[in-house]
């Protein structure tokens, strides 16, 4: 495994002022080879070859120099081995026949398409997420993987999939589930697609899902199974509170002594209010006009 080495190279800025001053003094060189040459010295051949290699050298040194920008890194190759990384920005300069390829360093989205995919329970479901990454290791981001884009587009899509199978669309226990514990499958996801991309030296600094819905074939039957559903808890909670209404009235109506009820009254009583109580429409009264027992 190849592991990033810092190399930044020379201040560009200084080197620079340096290389102008020599260009400075290969023209003069030259300059004062011509009248040399002119007077017919011995040493304007010198003069002249020693200023136009010193040009070459110089035009050479022009490759060497480069900039740096803000969130960006600069990855060194000299005849195809790895030499460094250049972080610091700015111009610097580095060796003439070093290869400079740019790797950005900023935070991009990955947002995947909408994968249909079977839930822990079997359901056909469309599903999407959205990763949010960087790259932190240059060295594996450039020669550990192929295309290392391509790479977290391909391991994203394939981490979203596992975690789909990895939980219900909904439940109506309380265990964890796509739609009802957002947060729960997050995590799970950002750890699922960072345990893939380590090897490209990427950050997976969140991931969520961004879509989330029943298969065409099937929504309007999962549709009525969550209407199904919620009616059922819905009547759960009202016999429950209607129950314990009965139980107030009797124990309140006992304790007070208002009237002494038989056990048959008390249930005919228990029936009437459990109607009132859990029907879905409004009781009509009747008003008893004789005894009790009438």
């Amino acid at each position: 495994m190849i592991r990033e080495v810092s190399r930044d190279g020379l201040p560009g800025l200084t080197v620079l002022f340096l290389w102008l001053v020599a260009a400075v003094g290969t023209v003069l060189l030259f300059i004062s080879g011509v009248e040399a040459a002119d007077r017919g010295a011995s040493t304007a051949f010198l003069r002249i070859g020693g200023s136009m290699l010193l040009g070459l050298t110089e035009l050479v040194m022009l490759f060497g120099f480069f900039v740096v920008a803000p969130n960006e890194a600069k990855v060194l190759q000299l005849f195809g081995d790895y030499v460094g990384t250049a972080k610091t920005t700015g111009l610097r300069f580095v060796n003439p026949f070093y290869s400079k390829k740019k790797i950005s360093l900023r935070v991009r989205n990955f947002e995947s398409s909408h994968l249909k995919v079977n839930d822990a329970d079997g359901n056909p479901i469309e599903i999407g997420a959205v990763v949010v990454w960087r790259v932190v290791e240059t060295a594996e981001a450039m020669f550990e993987v192929d295309n290392y884009e391509n790479y977290v587009t391909v391991q994203s899509e394939a981490a979203v999939r596992n975690a789909a199978t990895s939980y219900p669309y909904d439940s109506h226990e309380g265990e964890v589930s796509l739609r009802g514990s957002t947060a729960a499958v997050a995590d799970h996801l950002k750890q699922e697609v960072q345990q893939r991309l380590l090897k490209a030296g990427v950050e997976v600094l969140e991931a969520r899902i961004s879509h989330l819905a029943y298969a065409p074939e099937i929504a309007a039957a999962m549709l009525q199974r969550q209407q199904a559903g919620a009616i059922i808890a819905a009547r759960e909670k009202i016999v429950q509170g209607a129950v314990g209404m009965v139980e107030m009235a009797l124990e309140s109506l006992s304790h007070k002594g208002i009237v002494q009820l038989d056990e048959e009254r008390k249930a005919a009583m228990v029936s009437n209010l459990l109607v009132v109580l859990c029907g879905e429409k409004a009781a009509q009264p009747i008003v008893n006009a004789g005894t009790i027992h009438q």
